[in-house]
């Protein structure tokens, strides 16, 4: 027993099973256990301060606070409303076809805009201001129910997308980096998504539509817009410019989280921007900024202390890897996964899991490039929101409970691993990658 307390991991292992633990029932508010982890970690000096507190530094926080004041500064121009009812004319007749176009247009616009974030940011107004007008009031569980459907359909379903996911960039820099292996965007896109698109997305539509029930009502009023004002035709062309800069970014080489904070910064100039200062400090939410800097942090203090590896080696001998069993293999890897996306989260496990794909692939008889691919499903379908910060953001955006959104996380896993996965497994074979 000594010895075990003695070891050099026990006391990280502790600090971040903790906080797993309280982000996971929350038992306290997420930023408070945020703030709680960032207290323990220096006070214990289990790692560096820029370790601790690198999700300051990291794209995502950034992406997540430029997202906050252009989503304000696009309510209050009116911008949100004058594009919902410009999609929402034919998309409220049923609660079906609307839960349906909103996890459409989420898995659409992540064909041509990169961040997972972004996206999240500039749809939640519109659907809020979508839902509003069909009768579906903020904190219903039908709003619920869109909000989510916002939020997983913008992180689930972009995961089959090689360059919409931080996850898969994070994939194909380290099968690069570790082996010299190139993602390429099509051959990617056709193994991923028939299953983990198009079918997935089916079955988020039918559990959305079953666990939040809604009816939208007939649309009240069918006058004709009024003429854009002076800051609604600033506010879009600004818009469309960091659109154009967020798709081309691979480019001009200026990544969406500095794009987004320049923007962010001009909505906020004086006599220039959109918003004031208080406006900003009451429409900004600087709680889920502190929660997605304590998720980043924790998941690069888990690789930087050496808990991940640990983890992943001990599940690398625990877990039945079989060239003669091929599905339980499968299966057995996407376990890992899952298993590794509860103390690194999603953008922190394909760095782990990618540098352990050799001896994956060497235990399983598998191809090195169809088992570092095995992941995808696995870090792509949290079981818990805190695993993957865009789901946190749209719930955090749509003032969604955490009992919500876990019940949607566990509902869509079971009916992933219960269905999707033999498919996945399939869809390999029908490839010739397995």
């Amino acid at each position: 027993m000594s010895l075990w307390f003695t070891h050099p991991l026990f006391l990280p292992s502790l600090i971040i099973g903790v906080t797993i633990v309280l982000w996971a029932t929350s038992l306290l508010p997420e930023f408070i256990t945020a703030l709680l982890f960032f207290a323990a970690a220096m006070v214990s000096k289990i790692a560096p301060a820029d370790v601790i507190f690198g999700g300051f530094a990291s794209s995502a926080f950034w992406l997540v606070f430029s997202g906050f004041v252009l989503g304000v500064a696009i309510r209050k121009t009116g911008l949100a409303d004058r594009a919902a009812r410009a999609i929402s004319a034919r998309l409220t007749d049923s609660w079906l076809l609307m839960v349906g176009s909103v996890v459409l247009l989420s898995y659409a616009l992540a064909f041509v805009m990169p961040s997972n974030m972004g996206r999240i940011a500039l749809l939640m107004p519109i659907v809020a201001a979508m839902a509003a007008r069909a009768g579906i009031h903020e904190g219903s569980r039908a709003w619920f129910g869109l909000a989510l459907a916002v939020g997983f359909g913008t992180f689930q379903l972009s995961a089959t997308i090689l360059p919409a996911n931080v996850p898969n960039l994070v994939m194909s820099g380290a099968a690069e980096g570790a082996f010299g292996i190139h993602l390429n965007y099509v051959p990617y896109l056709l193994l991923h998504t028939p299953v983990l698109g198009i079918l997935k997305g089916l079955i988020l539509i039918a559990l959305i539509c079953w666990l939040f029930p809604g009816k939208p009502h007939a649309l009240r009023d069918l006058e004709p817009a009024t003429p854009m004002s002076r800051d609604e035709k600033r506010l879009a062309w600004m818009l469309a410019v960091v659109l154009i800069l967020w798709v081309t970014e691979s480019w001009h080489g200026i990544g969406p989280a500095w794009t987004g904070l320049a923007a962010a910064c001009v909505t906020l100039l004086p006599r220039i921007g959109f918003i004031n200062g208080e406006e900003f400090a009451t429409g900004v939410n600087i709680r889920t900024c502190i929660y997605v800097a304590g998720i980043l942090g924790l998941a690069i203090t888990v690789t930087q202390t050496g808990i991940g590896r640990a983890v992943g080696d001990a599940l690398l001998h625990v877990m039945p890897l079989d060239p003669q069993n091929p599905f339980t293999s499968f299966a057995a890897l996407t376990g890992i996964t899952t298993a590794l996306n509860f103390i690194m989260t999603a953008n922190g496990v394909p760095a782990l899991y990618t540098s352990l794909a050799q001896s994956f692939s060497d235990a399983t008889g598998f191809p090195l490039l169809s088992t570092i691919m095995i992941q995808v499903l696995g870090y792509s379908t949290p079981l818990l929101p805190y695993q993957a910060s865009p789901i946190v953001v749209a719930m955090a955006l749509g003032k969604v409970p955490a009992r919500a959104g876990m019940l949607l996380c566990l509902a869509l896993a079971v009916a992933t691993y219960l269905v999707l996965l033999p498919l996945d497994y399939l869809w390999y074979q029908v490839l010739g990658q397995l």
